[in-house]
């Protein structure tokens, strides 16, 4: 395959983590989370690895136009709703189900003509403050949306978890208490738990879950990493040393050489970089993993390449693999030296990086 980053997809991890949503929220139904490219992982290829769900959900219009085209017949949702007469057309036209979160998305299905009604799920803010109608005005959109004629007769109704991120905040019980009233006087199918609510809040457990970051192999908590709560990585990513270089005390080492030789030593340089959607601002000191052992990163990260520290393995060679994240090495512990999460790691992953599908058995 030749040298250079390549991004391994574990399909037996993707259906494994999913029975973890199963296992966890046993009288629910799921909706897997594919926007922003199924977090980096490849929309298409993981919709067809993940057909057992109930439904799955986008942010756009036109990620749900894409899974129709794959052939992907189940339920699609529009997290984001539409916008315009074109959109929402669209939406029709490929059985879209629509989220609602602001008053014009209501004047707009009331406005135009379609050729059948279209199912919608009303978004209420219980805390996020994002997108969604207030709780004293969710009767009132939810009642608009069952009169018009463009909508299905059942609307959902569904939230956003803020904080779930956190175990010991209180923030999600407030929220699941705020959307409860709305809930019962709707009679309406809810969905309230995303990753963490899945995870920690049995009573976010309605009649729909909506996993994300852990179909992915990643915890949603702070200061956790998948393997702590039973989730195995669906993306590693690995590339090869390209070069093993001897350098003497006292030689800076990259960009401005803010990393400076504390003796002579050997500096191995990897085949990834920025440019790949490795993280700019990893820190010196950030593992990655040589011939099954952890070593440090040195120097800056550049747009095509990183530096290592070779003195654990002076015996290295151009060829190595190099694990930047995935098994073996969480990519967790990655955005943590690099200031950032997990999620922005899988999504920042760029096209020029081989994506390879594999089964791990």
């Amino acid at each position: 395959m030749g040298l250079g980053p390549k991004a391994f997809i574990d399909h037996s991890a993707l259906e494994q983590n999913m029975q973890r949503v199963r296992q966890a929220a046993p009288n629910s139904r799921v909706m897997v989370m594919l926007k922003a490219n199924a977090y980096g992982h490849g929309m298409l290829t993981v919709a067809n690895t993940l057909q057992s769900a109930d439904s799955m959900a986008v942010a756009r219009v036109s990620e749900g136009v894409q899974l129709r085209a794959a052939g992907i017949t189940c339920p699609v949702v529009i997290l984001e709703g539409c916008f315009d007469q074109d959109e929402l057309l669209q939406a029709a036209k490929h059985n879209l189900e629509l989220v609602v979160h602001e008053q014009g998305q209501i004047d707009l299905l009331q406005q135009q003509t379609l050729i059948s009604p279209v199912v919608c799920w009303l978004k209420v803010d219980t805390g996020m403050h994002r997108l969604g109608f207030p709780v004293s005005r969710a009767m009132a959109a939810y009642n608009a949306l069952r009169e018009c004629k463009n909508v299905a007769p059942e609307v959902s109704v569904m939230t956003h978890l803020s904080n779930a991120d956190d175990i010991n905040d209180d923030t999600t019980d407030r929220q699941i208490e705020l959307i409860r009233p709305v809930l019962e006087q709707t009679g309406a199918q809810g969905s309230i738990a995303n990753s963490g609510g899945i995870l920690n809040w049995a009573e976010s457990h309605r009649e729909w879950v909506r996993p994300g970051i852990m179909l992915y192999g990643s915890s949603p908590f702070t200061g956790r990493i998948g393997a702590d709560d039973g989730l195995l990585p669906v993306m590693t990513l690995k590339s090869n040393l390209i070069a093993v270089n001897h350098y003497s005390k006292g030689d800076g080492v990259g960009y401005g050489g803010t990393w400076v030789c504390p003796e002579d030593m050997p500096v191995g340089v990897v085949a990834i970089g920025y440019g790949d959607g490795y993280p700019r601002h990893a820190t010196p000191g950030t593992p990655v993993l040589l011939n099954g052992q952890l070593l440090p990163l040195i120097g800056r990260v550049s747009m095509d390449m990183i530096t290592l520290d070779l003195r654990t393995q002076p015996h290295a060679t151009t060829g190595d693999e190099v694990t930047l994240w995935g098994k073996g090495l969480p990519a967790e512990t990655i955005a943590q030296h690099a200031s950032t999460i997990s999620y922005e790691l899988f999504c920042g992953v760029t096209s020029r990086v081989e994506f390879i599908q594999e089964r791990s058995g």
